[in-house]
């Protein structure tokens, strides 16, 4: 059997899909059996009989802080697919970003170790990869290098990674995705998801920052294959285009026949944002909704290498813009009902 963690999240939902649509046995660890409604709306953006498929799916109430029910989840597993994770780049998040993403991982792997579980897929980031000094786009090869500049998040996914490769020198057989801004339909009031969302309803703004973007059908694909090939002990960036804020904008306005943000926010305006965004916060006690790595993140230029994933497994990705339009066409049959 195999065991999926942060099923009910985008990356988990669309790998279950997969998983179950081809007839393989899955257990899904989730903390909040109301969520699995989520998973049933991504089932049924590609099935119309998406509730017998979850019946398919052997639902696990646990958390992967929680070591003991989490030694039960492993019991009959042979593969583990670890997705869980918090992804935030609020300050306010720090704990649960190094309980969820860190320990939890920690807790993953020593029980794949132990379970002499057959092959772990962990689900990193490219904010676990380094950066290019000349420019180039970044490899598998460039390192992260521990930073002032880098964001929570981002040193929460290096860590876990950490985690990984110790579970690798104690000989677990494991790979390690590293995606870049995963697209695709559903959780459209967070992430990548209320981006899409946002933009389809018009947008005024854009940044010229630059970064890679990968369809989530892409991602759960890669995932399988790498997991049931031979290959072992290697990461993988999975990214479709390097493409600018401003055209990925343009593209979803273009799509949803809205008008295109005509106003660049550059530095300066962000800043201001991010001063009236911390006082508003600050009143009304909610968390920050701009925060200065979420401003550092729209405007950074970085761009990322999809070569090796294509060469070791000959991999193609869809294109952004169908990833778009696919993504827009299950937005949109959500609103009207």
């Amino acid at each position: 059997m195999i065991l999926v963690t942060g099923a009910t999240g985008l990356v988990g939902s669309h790998l279950l899909y997969q998983l179950v649509s081809k007839g393989e046995k899955v257990r899904a660890i989730i903390r909040d059996k109301n969520k699995i409604e989520n998973v049933r709306k991504v089932f049924s953006y590609y099935s119309q009989v998406p509730d017998q498929l979850i019946e398919k799916v052997d639902w696990y109430s646990g958390d992967v802080l929680d070591i003991l029910a989490l030694e039960k989840a492993f019991e009959g597993i042979h593969t583990v697919y670890h997705c869980a994770a918090i992804i935030s780049f609020n300050n306010g998040s720090k704990k649960q970003l190094i309980q969820t993403n860190i320990q939890g991982t920690e807790n993953v792997v020593t029980l794949c170790v132990e379970n002499k579980i057959a092959k772990l897929c962990y689900v990193s980031s490219v904010a676990a990869v380094g950066s290019s000094e000349n420019g180039e786009p970044i490899t598998e090869d460039d390192m992260w290098i521990p930073s002032n500049d880098h964001s929570l998040y981002s040193i929460s996914k290096f860590k876990s990674e950490m985690e990984v490769w110790r579970g690798i020198e104690e000989g677990l057989n494991a790979v390690i995705v590293n995606p870049s801004v995963i697209l695709g339909p559903g959780f459209w009031n967070t992430g990548s998801g209320e981006i899409i969302s946002r933009a389809a309803k018009g947008m005024l703004f854009y940044t010229e920052g630059i970064t890679g973007f990968v369809d989530v059908r892409d991602v759960a694909d890669a995932m399988i294959k790498l997991t049931e090939s031979d290959i072992q002990g290697q990461r993988f960036i999975l990214n479709s285009e390097n493409c600018s804020y401003k055209d990925l904008f343009f593209m979803i306005s273009d799509e949803s026949g809205k008008k295109r943000p005509k106003f660049n926010t550059g530095k300066n305006l962000l800043a201001l944002a991010w001063i009236a965004d911390s006082l508003l916060s600050f009143f009304t006690f909610r968390k920050q909704k701009i925060t200065k790595s979420i401003i550092k993140s729209s405007l950074n230029k970085s761009k990322y290498s999809n070569r090796k994933i294509k060469t070791t497994i000959e991999k193609e990705f869809i294109p952004i813009k169908e990833t778009i339009r696919f993504t827009l066409e299950k937005f949109n049959e959500e609103i009207k009902h």
